[in-house]
């Protein structure tokens, strides 16, 4: 009986570790998994620039994509606008700096209207 739990519990921690996978990305920013896509999220200064790849990991074009990214700095939140750039990525600009590698979510509309979050702890 014991052995059994101890595997339940093994199985339990390794697929939640699977789920998190806030890795590194190809732009050098944080990656986490947001419906069926990656959103990779890279953080210089006030600039917050947002990257969207598929399952494959394959660069999606984000023409048509509206963003928002709530983000903690310090003790508040500051609210981005993400809007896309040359079609390769959202960009936007926060009031203050933020730290390189802030808490948060970022939310992205499709042009068909879907709505992902990617949560970044």
């Amino acid at each position: 009986m014991y052995a059994k739990r101890l595997l339940i519990g093994a199985l339990l921690i390794w697929s939640g570790s699977a789920w998190a996978h806030d890795a590194k990305g190809t732009n050098g920013g944080r990656v986490t998994d947001a419906g069926s896509y990656h959103v990779e999220m890279v953080v210089k200064s006030d600039i917050v620039d947002v990257f969207v790849s598929d399952a494959s990991e394959m660069p999606v074009a984000v023409s048509g994509f509206k963003g928002l990214a709530v983000l903690i700095a310090g003790e508040k939140s500051q609210r981005v606008v993400l809007a896309p750039v040359d079609g390769a990525h959202l960009s936007g600009s926060a009031r203050a700096a933020l730290p390189s590698q802030p808490k948060g979510v970022v939310q992205l509309t499709a042009p068909d209207g879907k709505t992902i979050q990617a949560k970044f702890d």
